[in-house]
């Protein structure tokens, strides 16, 4: 690949949700604004070599792309009705309401009440998340085919419904942030551990972004527990980002990482927003839940003082909230620790989790600690089908072969 060639593919990584939502709050029509940007980046392919790259790249494309969008619309709608279409298309300076970061904005717009929940959330990561169909699938634990539909009919309800693509208002913003932090914990994820293969096993452009956002959140609305919860959650997961990869890009465990390592200043600030809505004494949501047993993990510098009770206490709470499948499996993993592989396993064995390759590598482990060799190999074997992160796969293959036979 070109140096020229890297650039553009750079910035199509960065740019193109941006565009694309950009656009689409303009049209008021998601596919001829994905085909727009798209036109525009073929003319950047055509025209940077001989004109170099500008120094604002993203706001040349959407330039570039509105001004296609404009003279196809000029092109294939009567005298009449251009006047007023042009009007439409015309950047007119619009209300920032309460929210001023321009991303953040066009995830609480693309956060529609109108849509349904799910709808909502999977269309937000593809347009201004930057999240492919592919992992996002994989977030829901569906396959892809069934997630591109279930983002092209939210698109089209938006345009058969002309859901407008207006700027939220503070009063607009607690009947949509419910989809906003579910957007925001899923790019996370999706940072923490990357489900795509050759991509890096952590991806810290995206938990940093994930962060940033949702401390824009945290001051829009200070006093939502989950909205604070979900900041805390955050931080006390990524202060364990650098001790999670080995030098030769394999994932380390929990129990196996250099505390030492974990960033400090992180863990105090996630440990003092938990504690503010421990002090609040109001019921815990899902994500003020998973940050108190994230302060838990963080509490000791030895992972056998780890107050596994205190753990599974607070996975009863969110199994009440959340009777997941996931969750369930989750609260295996630390009943395993208090109670022994035994109890855990039988937990774990009637999940409905087979394509999902966590719970093949929990049961994995939990065989193995039970002596089950040839059992946890084979369990090793299909976590490793399914995982679609390097680091991951290279940890567990390494599991599977310390196994003897």
């Amino acid at each position: 690949m070109t140096g020229l060639d890297e650039v553009i593919t750079q910035v199509h990584r960065e740019e193109w949700a941006r565009v694309v939502a950009t656009l689409a709050r303009r049209l008021g029509d998601l596919d001829i604004a994905e085909e727009m940007a798209a036109e525009a980046f073929a003319t950047a392919v055509e025209r940077w070599p001989a004109d170099g790259v500008p120094p604002n790249p993203g706001a040349w494309l959407t330039t570039t792309a509105h001004r296609k969008a404009v003279d196809r619309l000029r092109r294939e709608v009567k005298r009449e009705d251009k006047h007023r279409e042009a009007l439409m298309l015309a950047d007119t300076p619009q209300p920032l309401g309460a929210i001023d970061d321009d991303r953040l904005r066009l995830v609480f717009t693309c956060c529609h009440p109108a849509l349904a929940m799910e709808a909502r959330i999977a269309l937000t990561l593809r347009m201004v998340g930057g999240l492919t169909v592919p992992e996002i699938a994989r977030a829901f634990l569906v396959e892809e085919a069934a997630m591109s539909r279930r983002i092209t009919r939210a698109k089209e309800k938006i345009k058969a419904a002309r859901i407008p693509y207006g700027v939220p208002f503070r009063d607009d913003l607690p009947a949509r942030v419910t989809g906003v932090l579910t957007v925001l914990y899923l790019i996370f994820n999706e940072g923490y551990l990357s489900s795509t293969p050759g991509k890096d096993p952590v991806r810290g452009d995206l938990t940093a972004e994930a962060v940033r956002l949702t401390r824009l959140v945290h001051a829009l609305l200070p006093a939502d527990g989950e909205v604070t919860g979900l900041l805390a959650l955050m931080l006390l997961t990524d202060a364990r980002r650098t001790a999670r990869v080995s030098a030769t890009g394999e994932l380390v465990s929990l129990d196996e990482q250099d505390r030492g390592g974990w960033d400090g200043t992180l863990i105090a600030e996630g440990h003092a927003l938990v504690r503010e809505r421990l002090a609040a004494g109001e019921a815990p949501g899902r994500y003020q839940i998973l940050a108190a047993i994230n302060a838990v993990h963080t509490d000791t510098r030895d992972i056998r003082d780890t107050d596994w009770s205190q753990i599974v206490a607070l996975y009863d709470q969110l199994v009440r909230l959340d009777p997941s499948p996931i969750v369930r499996l989750n609260r295996a993993i630390a009943v395993a620790e208090l109670d022994g592989p035994q109890v855990a396993l039988a937990e774990v064995e009637g999940l409905p989790l087979s394509a999902y390759h966590a719970f093949h590598a929990t049961r994995a482990e939990l065989l193995r600690r039970m002596g089950r060799s040839a059992e946890a190999r084979e369990a090793y074997a299909r976590a490793i089908e399914l995982s679609g992160n390097s680091g991951e796969t290279a940890y567990l293959i390494r599991r599977r072969d310390q196994l003897a036979g």
